[in-house]
């Protein structure tokens, strides 16, 4: 079982930055995917942004160039780094997990089916 926590929502203007955290311990596996997802009621959890443990990354076309996703193994922590946040960047934000114990060919993907542990979410509320 992994458990994640994430952190560091809040209240922010638009063009303002923020950087959520999220509490991961899955850095003592050989294989894992790290995403965040986001929320707003009423319609679909869209993928954000991904990473693997090789360090290969994707990005949703709407936050490229605007969020950073990054891990630190030795705090067991995965970061998103939002700048030049928008209005439509409101959502409850949720990191995702899958891992295995072997060594696999993982690539970074914004799908919820391609994650099996999630956490409890961080909202972030864009002010105009």
């Amino acid at each position: 079982q992994v458990q994640l926590e994430e952190s560091g929502g809040g209240s922010v203007q638009a063009g303002g930055s923020l950087r959520l955290s999220c509490e991961a311990a899955v850095f003592s596996y050989a294989t894992y995917r790290l995403a965040w997802f986001r929320q707003v009621p009423g319609k679909e959890r869209e993928g954000v942004a991904s990473i693997v443990n090789d360090g290969s990354t994707v990005y949703a076309d709407s936050v490229k160039g605007r969020f950073t996703i990054s891990t630190d193994s030795a705090k067991n922590t995965l970061y998103l780094q939002m700048n030049s946040l928008k209005p439509e960047d409101n959502a409850m934000y949720y990191c995702a997990a899958r891992v295995r114990q072997y060594p696999i060919a993982f690539s970074p993907l914004l799908s919820p089916t391609a994650m099996d542990y999630w956490g409890k979410g961080t909202l972030v509320t864009i002010s105009a």
